[in-house]
């Protein structure tokens, strides 16, 4: 096994997810928020109001579980949001918060990610929901975040952006590189006429995959999500079939009933 990294080392971490995320346009200027867990009781993360492009390890802070600031800078404001996450899932000891354009776009539209449409997000992010919107640095956005990290490792924030988790902090910013590729990519189906979705028969097996690839306690996924080409559909009893010649027959009805008129 690796040996376990040292504060100093972690900080260093920290720094760098800051400015891939900053390099490759997932925030601006001061956007965004980074943490990983230390302890039962501690966590380490960015300041508040910093570009996270450019930090340098002593600007690096840690806080307790309530979120008081124990060394360093003041850290985010939005640090209640990560420490609902940690309490929601044990598992998790790096979050991720940034404002990737595409998925931030989603979010804003209100529209989330949680189509089956690729196998690699299924297994990896479980679906991509999105949380109903909560005033940033407030009890009601990390609230919000609370009733759907439990089953997805990465979340749309309505009006806001976009929240991933990992068992470190490299983990997590890749999952916000699939999110914000994902979105990407089904936007760009969308505009071509719409995705195909999978069958909920492979949907079940790619979550059952991510359970045992990720060792997931609870059961796969969560609230139809992700939705699979079945529930897509809609419900059966509301899909009326026709045959050609019948189909034929009511247009002919029709255009006479208007021409009669």
């Amino acid at each position: 096994m690796p040996a376990e990294k040292t504060r100093d080392q972690l900080k260093e971490d920290v720094c760098e997810v800051g400015r891939r995320l900053y390099q490759n346009g997932f925030i601006a200027a001061g956007e965004g928020n980074i943490s990983l867990r230390l302890s039962e009781n501690e966590l380490m993360g960015t300041p508040a109001g910093t570009c996270k492009g450019y930090l340098t390890p002593d600007m690096i802070s840690t806080c307790d579980m309530e979120g008081n600031t124990l060394s360093g800078p003041r850290i985010s404001t939005e640090i209640q949001m990560h420490i609902s996450v940690y309490n929601a899932r044990p598992d998790v000891k790096a979050v991720t918060h940034a404002h990737p354009p595409k998925c931030t776009g989603f979010a804003v539209a209100g529209i989330p990610l949680n189509r089956a449409v690729l196998a690699e997000v299924v297994v990896t992010l479980g679906c991509v929901p999105l949380a109903e919107y909560g005033t940033p640095s407030t009890q009601e956005l990390a609230d919000s975040v609370d009733r759907l990290i439990r089953t997805s490792d990465g979340l749309l924030l309505s009006n806001h952006g976009a929240l991933t988790v990992g068992k470190d902090i490299y983990d997590a910013y890749f999952k916000m590189e699939v999110i914000e590729h994902f979105a990407e990519i089904s936007l760009i189906s969308r505009q071509l006429g719409g995705e195909r979705l999978l069958p909920k028969k492979e949907v079940s097996r790619l979550l059952d995959l991510r359970q045992k690839v990720y060792r997931l306690d609870g059961p796969p996924g969560g609230d139809a999500c992700p939705i699979p080409a079945e529930a897509a559909m809609g419900n059966a009893d509301d899909i009326v079939q026709l045959t050609r010649s019948e189909l034929v027959q009511l247009i002919s009805d029709a255009i006479r009933e208007v021409g009669g008129r």
